[in-house]
């Protein structure tokens, strides 16, 4: 299985990947996010160590059990060869209706075939008013944020 763009990245299609990703993950759809990874694919998020599509799927299904109205924003860091750095920030709200922003870094590592082999998540979570909220958009059917959103930068994040 090949997951385009693949590596070696350029600044286009490293782009490319990272944007791929962020709709992936605002789909809030554990099995469609998992297939970007390899089937032995390593995980460290946050204090949780996972290997395998079947435990990430399992970790992301709870995950958005949790974190409800999940909005994630990804911005490219850097890049080279077959690695990827990331930004992101997501807003979501828990059972009781109390709102955080989560902020992170990510690092990526593919294979040949695009396939994510190991993903490095440094997370931090912020307890926000729901007025200091910033990532408005329908979800739609599939989460996607519009092209015309701002981006992490736009909004001083």
């Amino acid at each position: 299985m090949s997951r385009p763009p693949l590596p070696p990245f350029s600044l286009e299609s490293a782009a490319a990947k990272v944007r791929l990703a962020e709709d992936a993950w605002n789909s809030r759809d554990p099995a469609r996010v998992a297939l970007a990874y390899t089937p032995d694919s390593r995980w460290r998020n946050r204090t949780e160590f996972l290997q395998g599509r079947a435990a990430i799927e399992s970790f992301l299904t709870r995950k958005w059990q949790r974190e409800g109205d999940y909005r994630l924003i990804k911005e490219l860091w850097a890049f080279a060869g077959h690695r990827i750095s990331v930004r992101f920030a997501y807003e979501w709200h828990d059972a009781n209706g109390e709102w955080f922003r989560s902020y992170g870094n990510e690092n990526w590592q593919f294979n040949a075939d695009g396939l994510m082999e190991l993903r490095i998540a440094s997370i931090n979570d912020l307890a926000i008013a729901e007025s200091e909220r910033r990532f408005h958009w329908d979800r739609g059917e599939n989460g996607r944020r519009p092209d015309q959103h701002a981006a992490l930068g736009d909004l001083g994040l």
